[in-house]
Order: structure tokens, then C-alpha cells, then sequence
């Protein structure tokens, strides 16, 4: 899963990064071996993985926008229309997604009606917000999974996060001097960027090469994109987060925060992998 302070310089142990690095390590390879297993046994149970992951960080993003902006989600539109947006990726493809993203957004609109005028626009913003952010996001991730090559194009996106966010993270400890972006995470660094560029470049040519049979060329495309958009995607989730003055979404993880903490880099990532693979490789 991604790290959200992978490329930092400064935070160099685990305690300077205020976090507990054996947890987060624990937790992360044990998330990693579920997925893994879910892969190569019955692959369409990769869809009820994500569908789990989407309701547990739904709950976490509305719970944070209550504590930190007092902005109501209409929560059980929103839960059950992502649910429903990703159910039905698979067996419908993007038919089925846009179709259960609609009717969520017009419930949505019809459910908030009874709370009256004040805060109306704030809160089905943000609910349409969190129903794109985290259902539709994450079910491309399941557009990956439906093909038979599938389980490689799941494996190739993970892979691409998970080595822009080592390598960040590594290059960061040891050579992070210049801040990226010193107002919304001061922790990362150029040169942890720079790391993650390279590890993810390598790992994107391997994957696609070796796993889906495209070039070489088409592989350090795929894994510069990942990492563009995986360092975004933290980016995004540290600018909500301070706007609403919270450190982390939730507790659910050890060392990590809540579920979404780590979803942050996957979901953008989930987007540009599925473009890029059904162009490289249809």
C-alpha cells in the first residue's frame, strides 16, 4: 500500500516520522499478502477487496469532513451509490459505473433536501466529491482485474506505486534537501521524488514487459505516469487534510492512519493505469 510521507527530508526514524515503521511495515505486507491471495485463487474477488476498502474509507472521508469542516455527507446515498459504482464495473464495464454514479448524484441531491437550505450546496458537493474521489476513482481498479491478463494489470499498478513510494521514500531518508512542497508536506523532498522516479520507471518496464508483453518504452511511460500521479494524489490528501485541520483520516491501521491515508496515492494511480494499459496493451 502507498506511504503518504515517502519521500521526506526529514523524518529520517521512525520516530522523527511520527510513525511506528515496524506497524506500518507489518500492516502493509499484510494487506499486500490479502490482495495477492484474493489474485491468484479467485480473481473476482478482487472486486469485493476494493468494495470493502471503498465503504471503509467513504466512512473515514465523511467522518473527517465532519470533525475538521462541520460538512455533512448524506452517507447512506453516498455508501450505497459506491457501492453499486463498483459492483457494477465488472459485469457492465464503464456503462454500468457512469450509470450508478448518476443515480447516486441524484439522490444524493433529493436526500439532503429534507435538512433544508443551509449548507445545502456545501454538503452534496461534497458528497458527489467523495463519490468520485473514492468509488469511481477505485473502481478502475476493478476495470483492471475484468480481462484475462487482468490479474498482471492488477499487479502492475500496485507494483508501480508501491516501488514510487520505497524509492521515494529511501532516496528522501538519505539525500532529501529541497522541500517539494514545504506548505502541504513538508516531509518531501526533490530528490525522494527524483527516487521515486527511477524505482518506478525500472518497475513499470519490468511489469509491462515481462507481465503484459508490451516494450520497454511503454513500461517507463506507464511507471513516470504512476508516479506523477501517486505523489499527487498524497499531495491532494495532505492539502484536505490541513484544510481541515486533521493529521490523519482515521486509526484504523497501525502506523498508517486510516484506510484512506493509504488510499490516497491508489486512487489517482488506479485512473492513469487503466488508461495507459488499455492504450499500451489492449
Amino acid at each position: 500500500m502507498s506511504g503518504g510521507g515517502g519521500q521526506g527530508a526529514a523524518g529520517k526514524s521512525a520516530s522523527r516520522a511520527g510513525r511506528d515503521l515496524g506497524a506500518a511495515i507489518a500492516v502493509g505486507v499484510g494487506l499486500g499478502a490479502v490482495i495477492l491471495f484474493a489474485l491468484f485463487t479467485v480473481r473476482q474477488t478482487f472486486v469485493g477487496i476494493v468494495a470493502v476498502a471503498v465503504a471503509i474509507s467513504v466512512y473515514e472521508l465523511t467522518g473527517a469532513l465532519k470533525r475538521g469542516g462541520d460538512i455533512k455527507v448524506v452517507l447512506v446515498p453516498v455508501l450505497l451509490g459506491g457501492q453499486a459504482v463498483v459492483w457494477l464495473a465488472w459485469p457492465f464495464g464503464r456503462d454500468g459505473m457512469l450509470t450508478a454514479f448518476v443515480v447516486t448524484v441524484l439522490v444524493c441531491l433529493i436526500w439532503r433536501l429534507k435538512d433544508g437550505p443551509a449548507g445545502y450546496l456545501r454538503d452534496v458537493t461534497a458528497s458527489i466529491f467523495t463519490v468520485v474521489y473514492v468509488a469511481v476513482f477505485a473502481s478502475f481498479a476493478v476495470l483492471l482485474v475484468v480481462p484475462e491478463d487482468g490479474v498482471f494489470r492488477v499487479l502492475a499498478f500496485l507494483i508501480g506505486v508501491v516501488l514510487s513510494d520505497t524509492g521515494g521514500y529511501a532516496a528522501g531518508v538519505f539525500f532529501g534537501k529541497h522541500p517539494m512542497a514545504p506548505t502541504i508536506s513538508p516531509k518531501k523532498s526533490w530528490e525522494g521524488f527524483a527516487g521515486s522516479m527511477v524505482a518506478g520507471m525500472a518497475g513499470g518496464a519490468l511489469t509491462v514487459g515481462l507481465m503484459l508483453g508490451g516494450t520497454w518504452w511503454q513500461g517507463v511511460l506507464f511507471g513516470a505516469a504512476l508516479v506523477v500521479t501517486a505523489t499527487t494524489g498524497d499531495l491532494v490528501e495532505s492539502l484536505i487534510k490541513r484544510d481541515l485541520g486533521l493529521k490523519d483520516m482515521g486509526t484504523l491501521l497501525p502506523g498508517h492512519g486510516g484506510l484512506m491515508d493509504r488510499m490516497d496515492s491508489l486512487l489517482p494511480s488506479a485512473v492513469v493505469s487503466w488508461l495507459l494499459l488499455h492504450a499500451f496493451v489492449p
